[in-house]
């Protein structure tokens, strides 16, 4: 169940329709993703609905009757091409494989009164209770809504909210190593509806009415482009790592921003990429090899023990992608806001204020490094790099942008922080910052 400990929506997924699950038509498996991201992504929105026509308290309804709710009312109020009686339907057909007839009764009941009581429902007012409205109306947990409320004021919250809650586009990123953007558009024209250039990151294209899974076209088989949003794909080119260099991606996870760099780097140099999960770095070098990316190591490693690196010696460039709280990627991972440990912001500062100082160790002098996160949050952004700043006076910050697009220049503000906000530039949300050891 979705509601049962910690869970995330894309690796759950992923083992299900993994290569040995029965298949599923790709128009099939396009309405499981709609219903499953769909209802996470509305789930407080739908519980205020089901908490409206129901006496008993939506906690206190079992968790499986809960979910058939949701999935009834999200089709009801959100998808046009599903009849609302075919959504009663098939709830109710659900529910009787697992509840006893007055469950079902109860299920049949409470959601036909919601087809026909629609305008009866009522929502929180923002003149009387701002976060209460925009936690239930965008569906949001409060702490979340107050925190952005108390930033950004109320018109740009709302933004914000509507910004997270809309479905992201599939951005790809080009593999110049073996194709330019141009041809691989032409290429992927007759695998999906529309294809347009990224409006900032050079290599990027948005892919939108997929007519194959991603997985099954033959130009992600061979290794033609990877799947990352246009912000990440920018914060390799922050980094700027040069042909014939050492570099090491620390946290490298699956690869995305490792293959990027290698690309920067015309695949000639070395990048070290380190992660502590060694079932990411089993899917890293699958994937490099996909790619045709040569010179990466990987290397299984808690970089927050001090002596991880020991005896890899120094690096020209490093890039630290910290674990974070993943709030800038909410569009992408709904889960994410309904996980009570995220907005324990100060725990994860901590840990990124210590991977910080241990990889900075391993850093050549004149070397830089980029210290980037998925997160909005300054407790994450601004004041890790404060922390860090203030303990090592060796390193400046790198305020030119001279290495970022043109129309990406303008995200970097006048300190040197990198900073992309799904509301203002159609990203997800990333902040970075670029530093330089001296010598």
């Amino acid at each position: 169940m979705l509601d049962q400990g910690r869970f995330h929506l894309d690796h759950i997924i992923q083992e299900l329709f993994g290569n040995n699950a029965r298949p599923m038509i790709h128009r099939d498996r396009a309405l499981f993703n709609t219903l499953v991201f769909g209802v996470t992504r509305w789930r407080k929105r739908l519980d205020w609905i089901i908490s409206h026509h129901s006496n008993v308290p939506v906690k206190k309804i079992r968790p499986e009757v809960q979910n058939i709710l949701r999935l009834g009312l999200f089709q009801i109020f959100f998808l046009d091409r599903i009849p609302a009686s075919a959504a009663v339907n098939t709830a109710v057909n659900m529910t009787k494989k697992i509840a006893a007839v007055w469950t079902v009764r109860f299920v049949n009941g409470l959601l036909r009164n919601a087809i026909r009581k629609t305008d009866d429902i009522k929502f929180p007012m923002a003149e009387n209770n701002p976060v209460a409205a925009l936690a239930v109306s965008r569906s949001f947990p409060e702490w979340l809504v107050k925190r952005w409320l108390d930033r950004f004021g109320f018109e740009e919250t709302c933004a914000l909210c509507d910004a997270v809650n809309d479905i992201p586009p599939l951005t790809i990123r080009t593999n110049t190593l073996k194709i330019d953007r141009e041809k691989l558009a032409k290429l992927l024209a007759s695998e999906a509806g529309s294809i347009e250039p990224t409006g900032v990151a050079p290599d990027g294209l948005r892919l939108g009415a997929l007519n194959t899974p991603i997985d099954r076209m033959q130009a992600f088989k061979n290794g033609l482009f990877q799947i990352q949003d246009e912000a990440a794909q920018l914060i390799s080119l922050l980094l700027h790592p040069c042909p014939g260099e050492a570099v090491l991606d620390a946290c490298a996870g699956f690869g995305g921003k490792t293959a990027h760099m290698a690309q920067i780097m015309n695949n000639s140099g070395q990048i070290t990429a380190v992660d502590r999960d060694q079932k990411k770095l089993t899917r890293l070098a699958d994937d490099m090899k996909r790619m045709g990316i040569a010179g990466v190591s990987c290397r299984t490693g808690d970089l927050e023990a001090p002596a991880a690196l020991a005896g890899g010696g120094l690096f020209d460039r490093i890039l630290l992608d910290a674990p974070c709280s993943g709030l800038g990627v909410i569009r992408r991972n709904p889960d994410i806001k309904w996980d009570p440990s995220r907005q324990d912001l100060q725990r994860f500062a901590l840990r990124q204020a210590a991977l910080f100082h241990h990889v900075s160790q391993y850093l050549k002098p004149a070397g830089r490094m980029v210290y980037s996160v998925c997160s909005m949050e300054p407790e994450e952004n601004e004041a890790v790099v404060s922390t860090f700043m203030n303990g090592h006076p060796e390193f400046k910050i790198v305020k030119n942008a001279a290495y970022l697009p043109d129309h990406a220049r303008s995200l970097m503000d006048e300190r040197g922080f990198f900073r992309s906000l799904p509301h203002r530039h159609a990203m997800d949300g990333f902040f970075a910052v670029c530093m330089e050891k001296q010598t």
